[in-house]
């Protein structure tokens, strides 16, 4: 029988929005990154699980340690009892031989709010582990725009509102800083935002370099006008030490359309010049035509001690939420 792979994302739009709504459902469970997956385990082991193993749990690209993209739990259906069902993520895959197609559907707030539901149903665990394949990129970008959209939602409720102004005098727009963040330096054509503990930073740059032509967006000037920027402003713990791109591991770069702003997104592993130091960092480049510039909002995370993929996570979260200051 010929199979039809369908997909529903009519109720994920709400991911585009970030609107703040009345909360008529108990706050999600588990933490950052965590999915449940509820499946019984012969199809864990097997193909559905696999598949989706090949797509959430490769590995997060550009942290010094390897980490999940998702960690994933594997719940039994017989299992998936009211404690499970208000988790924040959740992936239900369902094998019934009397479906007669396989679907891919994506719901938000069943249980708990703000909450992602994926169901994944067919007649047979080959459709559902296909469906997973073809599906991927939705999939995967399903689960980061839910974790995304709920660093953003905090962000705009407990946003420290004249860091914002700031950033919007300095460049035109800003993104939104939750609580806690501070502004740890400001030059004509820099600026440092920070979140600080003991033992972690979660670190944005803000800096603008003159447009010339389209070589402006390619990996070498970005790291070029990267570099020269940080060691200038940004220094070390020593004398003669500053922060710069680490060179034996080439960073990455790709274009992103995101809320109808389209940017150039670099990742990779930053160092501290003649020391120790280091993490992963995330920079979005875009063109500001009023002012002839490339602005650049950089996400970094110092964390020594711990895993990074969450501190990472939460704080590029951070510069997607950039906005234009409207007139």
């Amino acid at each position: 029988m010929k199979k039809y792979v369908l997909i529903s994302i009519a109720l994920f739009l709400f991911a585009l929005s970030c609107k703040d709504g009345p909360q008529l459902k108990q706050n999600v469970s588990g933490k950052t990154g965590e999915v449940i997956v509820v499946m019984n385990k012969t199809y864990w082991e097997a193909g559905p699980g696999q598949a989706l193993r090949a797509v959430l749990a490769v590995d997060f690209p550009y942290l010094p340690q390897r980490e999940p993209l998702f960690t994933l739990f594997n719940i039994q259906e017989n299992a998936f009892s009211s404690l499970f069902q208000v988790h924040r993520n959740i992936i239900v895959c369902n094998v019934n031989p009397k479906l007669e197609e396989t679907k891919m559907v994506i719901q938000q707030d069943i249980w708990a709010a703000p909450q992602i539901v994926v169901t994944i149903s067919g007649p047979t665990e080959e459709g559902i582990a296909q469906s997973i394949e073809s599906q991927s990129d939705l999939l995967r970008n399903a689960m980061e725009q839910a974790e995304r959209n709920r660093v953003i939602r905090n962000a705009k409720k407990y946003e420290e509102v004249d860091i914002r102004k700031q950033v919007v005098k300095a460049v035109g727009g800003s993104p939104y800083f939750p609580t806690g963040y501070r502004v740890k330096k400001q030059t004509n054509h820099f600026m440092w935002i920070a979140y600080e503990t003991t033992y972690t930073t979660q670190g944005i740059f803000i800096y603008s370099y003159p447009y010339r032509n389209e070589d402006d967006l390619t990996l070498s000037r970005i790291v070029a006008e990267r570099n020269r920027m940080l060691e200038k402003e940004v220094p070390g713990p020593l004398d003669n030490t500053y922060m710069t791109t680490h060179t034996l591991i080439e960073p990455s770069l790709r274009w992103v359309t995101y809320n109808k702003r389209e940017f150039v997104e670099v990742r990779g592993l930053w160092d501290v010049k003649n020391d120790f130091m280091g993490g992963p960092f995330v920079a979005h480049c875009f063109y500001d035509k009023e002012n002839e510039n490339i602005i650049v909002l950089e996400a970094f995370v110092y964390a020594p001690r711990y895993p990074k993929r969450d501190y990472l996570r939460q704080v590029e979260s951070i510069i997607y939420s950039f906005e234009w200051q409207k007139d």
